[in-house]
């Protein structure tokens, strides 16, 4: 399943949340990309991922959701990640291969730019997630371990979001967006809490063609 020359496609929506303050300088760095500094000095945040649409290789991905998160101990460009990976449990054994393949970056697309920056995998758990999207509000919840929700940011025009453009490696363009009042991932002895911290969102179309 792993086999660089597999192809695949996967359509859906992601979010994320950081402990960066609004807004983050990540996507704005004025020398190269993910070069400055997080606000709080490391990088920590959650992404929630859900797929309308995928195939790997003739193996359906649809309705599945996937999270991620990752610490950097400064610069996102600067390296050392660390990153944990959970899988929806709903998949089957090669629904999760796909899964697992893709969002580590090891059959190419996005994710693939930054797994050179990864030095440690904490772990790759099967677990239940529960993907929600509704107008301008998203959010992702894993029993026990992950509680994320996120809101546009309010915009001049209350009836639309704020856009930045070329300025992530997972979408075109990402929502500018906050944490609400309970963002929190607690597992391998770490606790976060990004409450009303940095949040973005998009619909992705990923693929290795």
């Amino acid at each position: 399943m792993a086999s660089t020359q597999t192809r695949w496609q996967i359509a859906g929506d992601y979010f994320e949340n950081c402990n960066c303050d609004v807004v983050c300088p990540c996507l704005f760095s004025p020398n190269a990309p993910l070069t400055s500094k997080p606000t709080a000095g490391a990088c920590e945040v959650a992404f929630g991922f859900h797929v309308d649409r995928g195939d790997y290789g003739g193996v359906t991905l649809d309705g599945l959701n996937v999270a991620l998160i990752a610490r950097t101990p400064g610069a996102m460009a600067d390296g050392n990640w660390s990153v944990a990976l959970y899988l929806d449990e709903r998949a089957d054994e090669q629904q999760r291969q796909a899964l697992q393949a893709v969002f580590t970056g090891s059959v190419g697309g996005p994710v693939a730019a930054l797994a050179p920056l990864i030095s440690t995998v904490l772990g790759v758990k099967t677990v239940p997630i529960t993907f929600h999207k509704e107008g301008k509000y998203r959010s992702v919840e894993i029993p026990s371990l992950m509680q994320m929700a996120v809101h546009a940011v309010p915009s001049m025009n209350p009836d639309e979001e704020i856009w930045a453009k070329n300025a992530h490696p997972f979408a075109s363009s990402v929502a500018m967006a906050v944490g609400d009042e309970k963002s929190t991932w607690t597992d391998y002895g770490m606790r976060w809490d990004n409450s009303g911290k940095n949040a973005h969102y998009a619909p992705i179309n990923w693929s290795n063609a």
